[in-house]
């Protein structure tokens, strides 16, 4: 009963109460095809010992020792085993949420810390106790910008993030958004006339990321004015976090929404992560979640405290910033533990690294006949290469050599079908992308040669 809390007369007694005959009824809006029609093969019953046995032989069957040049939003950054050992303490897994301060304030004392660092790596004022992610921060951002305004449409550059962009339009279209979203220039970054063109007074925010999902840096000074003149804020997304060691920070910014998973938590399969929403000191009563504050008691203690928490489960639904009921206060705290062990000099070095192996990275894939760069402008960690055939084939390919590739485009933008997005972090070494370089020399040189062998036999065909 302990894993199976509903008896056979529950059950029933549930499904009377819904107006079900039986659990097959209950399920009928599902189309049959996606419905088991038999209990999942699944060994056992098993001891404990043999079912730690059954799952060391499982992990046993991962693939290991592949080189990843993934990134888009995920990346995967030396992570310190001092923060991992420190963060499975009981107090920091145990503690939820910290509503009485009284008996709370080492959780309430990492938050306003890692409010800080958030504010000093961003260049803004404040900054709230997290978010979700980045994506839901960005969407976030945008809400608030729509209080502050009190307009309503949006206008987002396209080389924003496109499943950021997915969550944005899901939160617009139940908030009554309008999006307008701007294309980019050959060189990668948002197109300024297009974006002039498309500020209206009805324009909200002006929505860019930079580095963009392209890792092209943006010029974000140059897209605030563009805002600012028509009364627009300017809301900059962050993906990619360890940039900010090495990027001057989006001070011109109203709003910035940052993903902060690069800092000290592991890809995990695409989360949990930590969202970072930073804002300047006159908006911030618009801004979504919690915020901490620092204070001193009756006796002139310093103490911290719940400055700000302008969420449903404080104040009136109506008068709520957001319904977001909690913040990543787990990865919070992993990422502040991470910043902390780094130091200012770390956080510089580590995102200088991450520059060095990508120029080193991109002039050698360069080198390789068939292989071209897309865009221009200054990268941080990642850059866009172009290949004579679908890159989708080529990563096929290169698996067999346990190399996972760029990110293929064209799901994202049709007309990059054969471009691929590449990754090189501080993680990756000298040889890994000496291998991928050789990989794609060999591989684009078999396909030439195959090529020309076939022309003589097409031409005598055609005689």
């Amino acid at each position: 009963m302990r894993y199976l809390p509903k008896s056979d007369a529950e059950r029933r007694a549930m499904l009377d109460a819904i107006g079900a005959d039986s659990m097959d009824s209950l399920f009928a809006a599902i189309p049959e095809r996606f419905r088991l029609q038999e209990p999942v093969a699944v060994p056992g019953p098993l001891a404990e010992a043999e079912i730690i046995g059954y799952f060391r032989d499982r992990a046993g069957e991962n693939s290991v020792g592949y080189s990843s040049f993934l990134g888009a939003g995920v990346y995967r950054h030396v992570r310190s085993v001092v923060a991992d050992s420190l963060l499975q303490r009981g107090e920091f897994l145990t503690a939820y949420t910290p509503y009485q301060a009284e008996i709370s304030q080492g959780t309430l004392q990492w938050i306003f810390e890692f409010q800080t660092m958030v504010g000093q790596l961003t260049g803004q004022e404040v900054a709230n106790a997290s978010m979700y992610d980045g994506s839901t921060a960005l969407a976030e951002a945008a809400l608030m910008a729509e209080r502050l305004t009190g307009r309503h449409r949006l206008v987002v550059a396209r080389s924003v993030h496109p499943e950021y962009r997915q969550v944005l339009e899901t939160y617009a279209q139940h908030a009554g958004l309008a999006i307008s979203t701007v294309g980019f220039a050959s060189s990668g970054r948002f197109d300024a006339e297009a974006l002039r063109a498309a500020v209206t007074p009805e324009t909200a925010a002006v929505m860019i990321q930079s580095p963009n999902f392209f890792g092209s840096i943006e010029e974000v000074a140059e897209a605030a004015e563009i805002a600012h003149a028509a009364g627009s804020l300017l809301i900059v997304a962050v993906a990619e976090a360890v940039s900010l060691g090495a990027v001057r920070p989006p001070a011109e910014a109203d709003i910035v929404a940052m993903e902060g998973q690069s800092y000290g938590l592991p890809p995990s399969y695409g989360g949990p992560f930590v969202g970072v929403l930073a804002t300047r000191d006159k908006f911030v009563r618009q801004m979504p979640g919690r915020l901490v504050g620092q204070t001193t008691d009756a006796a002139c203690h310093r103490g911290f405290c719940l400055t700000l928490a302008t969420r449903e489960q404080h104040i009136r639904r109506e008068k709520a910033t957001s319904n977001i009921c909690t913040n990543q206060a787990l990865c919070a705290l992993a990422m502040t533990m991470h910043l902390a062990l780094l130091g200012r000099e770390g956080v510089r070095e580590l995102a200088e690294q991450n520059l060095a192996k990508a120029a080193y990275a991109r002039n050698r894939l360069e080198a390789v006949r068939g292989v071209e760069r897309v865009f221009s402008p200054p990268v941080f960690n990642e850059f866009v290469i172009r290949l004579p055939r679908s890159v989708r084939v080529i990563n096929e390919v290169l698996l067999r050599d346990k190399i996972i590739g760029p990110l293929p485009l064209g799901p994202f933008y049709p007309e990059f079908t054969k471009c691929g997005l590449v990754c090189v972090t501080e993680t990756t070494t000298r040889e890994e992308i000496d291998r991928l370089a050789g990989s794609l020399e060999r591989i684009l040189a078999s396909e030439t040669k195959d090529a020309a062998a076939a022309a003589p036999r097409t031409a005598g065909h055609r005689a």
